[in-house]
């Protein structure tokens, strides 16, 4: 058996995406096709993308908030987890509120500097996950962290995921 067909014979029987094009592996972890640019910014060990660092503004002009966009399985599903279990009320008792506030302001200017200075369509707004204030979401958080971000609410999580990984 050549690499291919171990590939596909692997990609069949875990369900994974491996020999298909950047385009095609987040088409299919979004499960719709991307409404905007993006980059992949992050990349799981078998090169399969884990996150996306979305343009600032859709193609259709629509702001778009979320900056960096967690897409790999078991990343979702994991941070989905720690979430269903409290982990957004967790993370926002743990973690300081000025550091947070000023999270939220260094993503936004990150974002909003990827903003073309002759653009004069409706601008996205607030901070990781679009919002102002507090957490909302822990996968932008954990998004934001993995690429690089100075995000503490994102280190928690990485911290909790790796207390709960069983390897």
């Amino acid at each position: 058996m050549d690499h291919q067909e171990d590939l596909q014979e692997k990609e069949e029987e875990e369900g994974l995406i491996l020999n298909l094009g950047d385009d095609e592996q987040v088409e299919a972890l979004l499960g719709r096709v991307p409404r905007g640019s993006y980059e992949v910014v992050v990349r799981a060990g078998d090169g399969t993308p884990r996150v996306l660092r979305n343009a600032p503004v859709l193609d259709d002009g629509t702001p778009m908030p979320t900056r960096y966009w967690l897409v790999g399985p078991d990343d979702v599903l994991r941070v989905s987890q720690l979430e269903s279990a409290g982990g957004v009320r967790r993370a926002e008792a743990a973690v300081d509120p000025d550091e947070l506030a000023d999270a939220h302001r260094r993503y936004a200017a990150e974002r909003d500097a990827a903003i073309p200075d002759n653009y004069d369509g409706h601008r996205p707004s607030a901070g990781v996950g679009g919002t102002r204030q507090g957490v909302k979401c822990l996968h932008a958080h954990y998004a934001w962290f993995l690429a690089g971000g100075d995000d503490p609410v994102g280190s928690w999580v990485a911290e909790h995921l790796e207390a709960e990984d069983p390897k």
